[in-house]
């Protein structure tokens, strides 16, 4: 081993391409990517690139790392040069943020085709994906197509014509869930992602009261910090129904101008739902409150016998000329009312 090569640590004949990603900020690799192009450059070794514009360039030179760009030329020939290259010296070759996929086939092609002996090949994660490091793609698709020179449909898009988006893709989310299948679901996942992600670039221009999804995610971590008191701090949850109950007081103590427990339920909601969150509410609160009517309990309660009574229910509205949506929300309405009155009378 050379006198440079005991100084600097790198081997030569050896080849390492340095990848990272584009959703950290450049400049940010890690100790083992730094220390490669220090001692690569030191060693008088070669560091490349493939593209002037790349992001870490900046940073590495700012580093006292000397960087050559290579001009364009196709895979193959990369390929051999940084082969033969690194037959003389070690060479970094500074991947781009996709990972230079042509790149690494070439190469193993040249390898498998060859005949002299080949420099070591190594590669060195600069850096990489966190969890969930593609919601940032995300952002930037929205960005891209909701700025100017993008989609001009996406542009013109505002909350208010978005709605029925997003409600179709909850209802298509819901299939996708009971189809079983899981490439369906993961689209469907994808799709009512992307509304948030609309309805936070258009809340992003608001003039008078903007917010970004950076807002709207910290908004979200913090409410669930605060209401998962058993998780993030000392408070203790033996059961489901009791941290059901915690998050319904802390709901409760957060929301301090309501003054039902029916209040702020989502009247835009389904019928049945909607029907569904009154009576639970005010179950929880400890409200005894009657629903008119009644039905004939079946000799067994399970989702099949009720599906079976609501599904009656319907077909006894359509025969008498009723929508059974609009007599259904109407009632739970009434309902919603008769909870309130309730709640007035035990204050007395």
């Amino acid at each position: 081993m050379s006198v440079s090569e005991q100084q600097s640590g790198v081997p030569r004949n050896r080849l390492i391409l340095l990848t990272g990603t584009h959703r950290v900020a450049p400049g940010l690799l890690s100790w083992p990517a730094w220390q490669v192009l220090r001692e690569t450059a030191a060693g008088g070794g070669q560091v490349l690139a493939g593209d002037a514009a790349h992001p870490q360039l900046p940073y590495v030179r700012d580093a006292g790392v000397d960087v050559s760009v290579v001009d364009a030329v196709p895979s193959q020939v990369l390929a051999r040069r940084l082969l033969a290259d690194a037959q003389t010296g070690p060479v970094v070759w500074l991947a781009g943020s996709d990972g230079d996929p042509d790149l690494g086939a070439a190469l193993g092609a040249v390898a498998a085709g060859g005949t002299q002996p080949l420099p070591a090949i190594e590669v060195v994660p600069g850096s990489w994906d966190l969890p969930g490091a593609r919601l940032l793609d995300v952002v930037a698709v929205m960005d891209r197509l909701r700025s100017p020179g993008g989609c001009p449909w996406d542009a013109k898009q505002t909350h208010e014509s978005l709605v029925r988006y997003l409600v179709e893709e909850a209802y298509e989310l819901v299939d996708a869930i009971g189809s079983g299948d899981r490439a369906h679901l993961r689209e469907e996942l994808g799709d009512v992602l992307f509304q948030v992600a609309f309805h936070a670039r258009v809340a992003e221009e608001d003039p008078d009261d903007p917010f970004t999804i950076d807002d709207v995610a910290g908004e979200i971590v913090e409410k669930l910090t605060r209401r998962h008191p058993h998780v993030f701090a000392d408070v203790v949850a033996e059961s489901a129904e009791h941290v059901e109950r915690n998050w319904d007081e802390l709901k409760a103590a957060e929301k301090t101008g309501r003054e039902s427990v029916v209040d702020g339920i989502p009247l835009g909601q389904p019928a049945l739902s909607l029907a569904g969150k009154v009576i639970s509410r005010s179950r929880r609160a400890g409200l005894e409150v009657p629903v008119p009517g009644s039905v004939a309990v079946p000799d067994r309660v399970d989702d099949e016998s009720i599906g079976e009574l609501l599904l009656a229910a319907t077909e006894l509205a359509a025969t008498h000329g009723v929508d059974p949506e609009t007599a259904l929300r109407a009632a739970a309405l009434r309902h919603r009312d008769a909870v309130r009155a309730a709640e007035g009378a035990k204050e007395v």
